[in-house]
């Protein structure tokens, strides 16, 4: 008697990570990683501003993770995202609001604020410098509504602040696009995993204005991909409202619900436009020219003054230092959007997740291309890049296909290769070893597989058991009438005996 082998490896359980790999030296080595990128941020930033203080308080605490995932190998353990979150994230945004240092993008979001409240147009009718310009849409303004509704209340200077709302708007997107796409209890360490990260720690410590939209963009994929267009389109649209680095994701969405969802792509144009219409329109009626030079001349490189975005990207080299290089830039760009246009037509995107995979694409190719861009930006291919994965496998709205596994029993036949296309394991097993196995093997037949009567499926013996007692009851009953037959009056027998006459007569048939 052969033993059992299973032919094909079973399916991870439906709430393991996909994070998990089967080494341990992953997570340690990757938060050494983290801690080298935030000690060299630190040491070639200029004294005592933002960036080299988050890098002087990140660095040790990606290296005391980093040991605590050594000594405790786990899958990102609690002790261990505490450590990275706490280090990287809570101190360094409080040490630098005490300090009174932010990025320059939180003075610009409450000046906005500031001409919002009293002139009721976040931008400025003639800027002279780059400290003037609010490269931001309409939305970004509110973040700087409180501050300026507080005044100088003292000690109200990190809770009225932009950077803590752009915190918890990230957080509080993040968390309700897991809960939409149905993560479960991988929300919490799926979300400090992205977190934890030192391109998203970084803007969420020191001010950055992209955290709170790709977090709406994320939800908005998540809405999208179970097809419900309007809150998808509510979303969209606030992120929209906030930058323009949103917008690159309306007409992919709206590709995907016309695969999926055809009834739905009128809803989610009509919230996105509505909600768009209801944060920029009264901003468009009052000071659409100072709009226009703000928003877009500024970002393209076109306005009087030169944009302080120069990171030493493509685009920028290109506007730089060759002739012409910022109409060679734009043109690149264009094609760019071309292309991926093209793209959606030849093969759309049947799922949130491939959507969002779309979008970063589109987004870090503007990136590399546009001339003026900062190398911040990369936190949108990362965030929609990774975000769907490290959630849920099938947050594309519809249940991935269940996992099947033949397994070789001892008569060399197949079980379970020609079955309906049901889970291997229960969702009622607590062992996620036992899936697909041979009850021989403690598979199916174990304390695991029989908790529940509902899942529970019979074994081979159970079943060559039901069908060999059925079978004989069903010869017995033939038996039984074929006996008494001979007894009836016209039977072909002639006499009383059961079976007739001939070479058989007085046998009885076997039961």
């Amino acid at each position: 008697m052969t033993a059992t082998k299973p032919m094909e490896r079973a399916a991870p359980a439906p709430g393991a990570p996909r994070w998990k790999r089967d080494s341990g030296l992953w997570e340690p080595a990757g938060l050494a990683l983290c801690a080298a990128l935030a000690l060299a941020l630190a040491v070639s930033s200029p004294p005592w501003v933002p960036q080299q203080i988050w890098g002087m308080c990140a660095a040790p605490a990606y290296a005391a993770a980093a040991v605590a995932a050594w000594r405790r190998p786990g899958r990102w353990a609690p002790l261990t995202r505490a450590i990275a979150v706490a280090g990287a994230i809570v101190l360094p945004l409080v040490l630098l609001a005490v300090l009174g240092k932010a990025q320059m993008e939180v003075g610009v979001v409450e000046r906005a604020g500031e001409l919002l409240l009293s002139t009721g147009s976040p931008y400025a009718d003639d800027p002279r410098q780059v400290s003037d310009f609010n490269p931001y849409l309409p939305g970004m303004a509110l973040f700087g509504l409180p501050g300026a509704v507080s005044g100088d209340v003292p000690g109200l200077g990190l809770l009225a602040g932009p950077r803590l709302w752009f915190a918890v708007c990230f957080l509080a997107a993040m968390a309700a696009a897991a809960r939409v796409a149905g993560a479960g209890s991988r929300t919490r360490p799926a979300l400090t995993l992205v977190a934890a990260c030192p391109a998203v720690a970084l803007p969420l410590a020191i001010g950055g204005v992209d955290p709170p939209v790709v977090g709406l963009m994320c939800l908005g994929l998540a809405f999208a991909g179970r097809g419900d267009g309007g809150r998808a389109g509510v979303a969209l649209g606030l992120a929209a409202a906030l930058k323009w680095t949103a917008w690159p994701a309306l007409p992919v969405v709206f590709v995907l619900l016309a695969v999926r969802h055809r009834e739905a792509v009128l809803r989610c144009a009509a919230s996105a436009a509505g909600v768009l219409a209801l944060v920029s329109a009264p901003v468009l009626l009052t000071g659409a020219r100072a709009c226009v030079q703000h928003v877009v001349l500024y970002p393209l490189g076109l306005a009087d003054v030169p944009s302080s975005a120069a990171s030493p990207l493509p685009g920028h080299l290109l506007a730089t230092r060759v002739p012409h290089g910022n109409a060679v830039a734009v043109g690149a760009l264009a094609v760019c959007a071309a292309l991926m246009a093209a793209s959606l037509l030849v093969r759309p995107p049947r799922g949130g997740s491939a959507a969002a995979e779309r979008i970063a694409l589109g987004l870090a190719l503007a990136m590399l291309l546009a001339p003026a861009t900062r190398s911040g930006y990369v936190i949108y291919p990362l965030v929609l890049f990774c975000w769907f994965r490290l959630a849920r496998p099938g947050a594309d709205g519809a249940d991935p296909a269940p996992a099947r596994a033949g397994t070789a029993c001892r008569y060399g036949r197949l079980i379970a290769a020609r079955a309906p296309r049901t889970p291997v394991r229960p969702p009622c097993s607590s062992d996620p070893h036992c899936a697909g196995r041979h009850p021989r093997r403690g598979g199916t037949a174990g304390a695991a597989g029989r908790r529940c009567a509902v899942h529970r499926q019979p074994g081979r013996r159970e079943v060559r058991h039901t069908a060999r007692t059925e079978g004989r009851r069903g010869r017995t009953r033939f038996a039984a009438l074929a006996r008494w037959s001979g007894l009836l009056p016209g039977s072909r027998s002639g006499s009383g005996s059961p079976s007739g006459s001939g070479p058989g007569a007085g046998t009885r048939p076997r039961s």
